[in-house]
């Protein structure tokens, strides 16, 4: 008797691990096609020369190591093909740990890391972000370095892909973000 309940558990413990795979492999985001598989995430160094050949505008993910909220976007958002191929088609991408210790020098400036907050944060990433501090946040310049827009926080791929398009074909020259964003 003791094997035939040992037995029937068993099998109920693996019927009930096979739902619970089969519900984790449901909540996972697309994968992008073997082409085009992730962002081509760039160091800021990396973006500024790659700009110098080609100019493009900047998409600049600032995130830290502690935030739930980045770490989900990148599991998701920036897994889905149409982020993956929209992004490395239209922008230049810099993936930014706000809370980096390496300095960066750019236009004759050095910004370096500061102590202060939780984990202190990069001058350069307060500086785009205009000390909003929020993360993940996004920041879009245009070639030459100039800020077209800071957007905090987590977006789904859809709302992402929208923003994106706002950026891409200049309907900030035209209209505001959330004027762009109703009427879509």
């Amino acid at each position: 008797m003791k094997k035939v309940t040992f037995l029937v558990l068993s099998l109920a413990a693996l019927v009930v691990v096979a739902i619970a795979a089969t519900n984790i492999q449901s909540d996972k985001a697309p994968q992008a096609s073997s082409g085009d598989a992730a962002i081509k995430w760039l160091s800021w160094d990396e973006a500024v020369k790659a700009n110098e050949t080609v100019k493009k505008k900047f998409f600049i993910d600032f995130y830290t190591d502690w935030c739930g909220w980045c770490k989900r976007m990148d599991k998701t958002t920036f897994t889905d093909p149409s982020v993956v191929k929209f992004i490395n088609e239209n922008f230049h991408p810099v993936k930014f740990n706000a809370e980096q210790k390496e300095d960066i020098v750019f236009q004759g400036r050095t910004f370096k890391w500061r102590a202060g907050g939780r984990n202190g944060v990069h001058t350069l990433a307060y500086e785009l972000l205009n000390g909003r501090l929020g993360y993940p946040s996004y920041v879009y310049l245009t070639p030459e370095y100039e800020r077209i827009l800071i957007s905090p926080g987590y977006k789904p791929a859809p709302d992402l892909l929208k923003e994106l398009e706002f950026v891409k074909d200049d309907h900030y020259e035209n209209t505001t973000w959330d004027e762009f964003r109703k009427s879509k």
